[in-house]
């Protein structure tokens, strides 16, 4: 599918009236730790708790008024469920959702708040998708995918575009990967607005498909799923991952334990709640430090929705 990376500002715009400009950290001890100047985009503090609302915010905003009248439904895990119902409500617009029965409750409870209407399927794509279109064809909504779809692409990337606004000089940034919107979104604003910079992804071992599907040149899948990093559970589209392709430095796996110590390292040092997707990145940083040595280095964390009960450090 042909994209146009300036469209990312065009998104910006757009949606500006329905999403958090969210801030900007840094820590010296985490720098002095990295040997770097890192950056992180707090996108736990966005609405909803992640940067997901940007994208559902501008794929509705951009649907015809009569398949808006008719809703949108979507599959996620949490916060693109989130997202979406959030987004709709502000357009006075049905939202359904479909969520994974191992969904977090947090999550769960999030997007029951937005007054979404929730089917619960079982673990895995293919429920997911096998219950969304059976909505579709109940409701006659419209399908927004969590990650594969254009729009929702250039609405992630409004993060990075903020990001390179106020630190134009990075030259590197980091996102988790687990669909590949935020990534390939990413992507997308440091054509046009990083002018030095480079992009990187960040995945658990355990989920590692963008990790091979970089060296295969093809999508791979996961045959299984298990990471505490429930937002990376899914896998790359045929539109996300050749943007990535073409555009990613290269992806980092990380280790369950190196993503637990990074979140908890975030959570005592810098005071700030981020959830296990988000420590993948932050991982990510600390497992390559000689890479970014002496470098400027940005961070997007993508949320900050996690699960306290059970304590999410004794899994």
């Amino acid at each position: 599918m042909d994209h146009n990376p300036v469209e990312v500002a065009s998104a910006a715009q757009r949606i500006k009236a329905h999403v958090h400009e969210t801030p900007v950290f840094s820590s010296r001890l985490f720098n002095d730790r990295i040997g770097a100047e890192v950056f992180f985009k707090c996108e736990n503090f966005q609405r909803t708790g992640s940067y997901k609302m940007r994208g559902a915010t501008n794929a509705i905003l951009l649907l015809p008024e009569e398949q808006q009248g008719k809703g949108v439904v979507t599959h996620s895990s949490g916060n693109f469920a989130q997202a979406v119902a959030l987004a709709a409500q502000s357009v006075g617009i049905p939202a359904y959702i479909v969520m994974p029965s191992d969904a977090p409750d947090v999550k769960r409870k999030g997007t029951e708040q937005y007054r979404a209407s929730i089917t619960t399927c079982q673990p895995g794509l293919v429920a997911r998708e096998v219950a969304s279109q059976e909505i579709i064809q109940e409701k006659g909504a419209t399908f927004i995918h969590p990650s594969n779809d254009i729009h929702v692409i250039y609405g992630q990337g409004t993060a990075a575009f903020e990001f390179l606004n106020t630190h134009p000089d990075l030259d590197h940034l980091i996102t988790p990967v687990g669909g590949g919107g935020l990534l390939a979104g990413t992507i997308l604003a440091a054509k046009v607005h990083g002018a030095k910079c480079e992009v990187w992804g960040a995945e658990p071992y355990e989920v590692d498909d963008a990790y091979r599907s970089i060296r295969s040149g093809r999508i791979e899948t996961n045959k299984t799923t298990n990471t505490i990093a429930d937002g990376l559970r899914t896998q790359l589209g045929d539109v996300s991952f050749p943007i990535i392709k073409d555009g990613v430095r290269d992806i980092i796996r990380v280790n369950e334990d190196e993503i637990k110590a990074a979140m908890k390292w975030i959570w005592e040092r810098m005071k700030i709640i981020i959830e296990p997707s988000s420590a993948v990145a932050v991982a990510a940083v600390i497992r390559e430090r000689e890479q970014f040595k002496n470098q400027r280095v940005g961070v997007i964390i993508s949320g900050g929705n996690t699960d306290l009960e059970p304590p999410v450090f004794a899994r």
